[in-house]
């Protein structure tokens, strides 16, 4: 089971890294091209967005791996799903139906390793 997590806290690890990286250094407009959502956004909300996407990545994996405050682990596993939660009703109510399954996945696994660290 713990090899199992650690493959879920990389590969989930580096796609919020990733997305979180593009979201924090891209433009608005220039992200708007793949994610429409954006538009109903802010700059700087799209940027937050991205960050806390960063923090949540690093979060699933540097404490468990330093073994530093090891808590922080499930914690931003927490945070990713949540994050995840709000961008599916946010899909829903602009009707952007398609999309909601990467949330449902990308949301799914944190709550497993949310509940496989606790």
């Amino acid at each position: 089971m713990n090899v199992f997590l650690w493959v879920l806290q990389i590969l989930l690890g580096v796609a919020f890294l990733g997305a979180g990286a593009m979201k924090a250094t891209q433009p608005k407009e220039k992200l708007a091209g793949n994610m429409t959502w954006v538009n109903r956004r802010s700059a700087g909300t799209v940027k937050f967005i991205g960050v806390m996407e960063i923090l949540g990545g690093l979060g699933l994996v540097l404490p468990w791996a330093t073994d530093i405050a090891p808590i922080l682990t499930p914690l931003a596993a927490v945070g990713l799903a949540l994050i995840m939660v709000l961008a599916i009703a946010d899909h829903v109510r602009a009707k952007e139906y398609p999309v909601i399954p990467v949330n449902l996945v990308l949301g799914a696994l944190a709550v497993v390793i949310a509940i496989g660290r606790f």
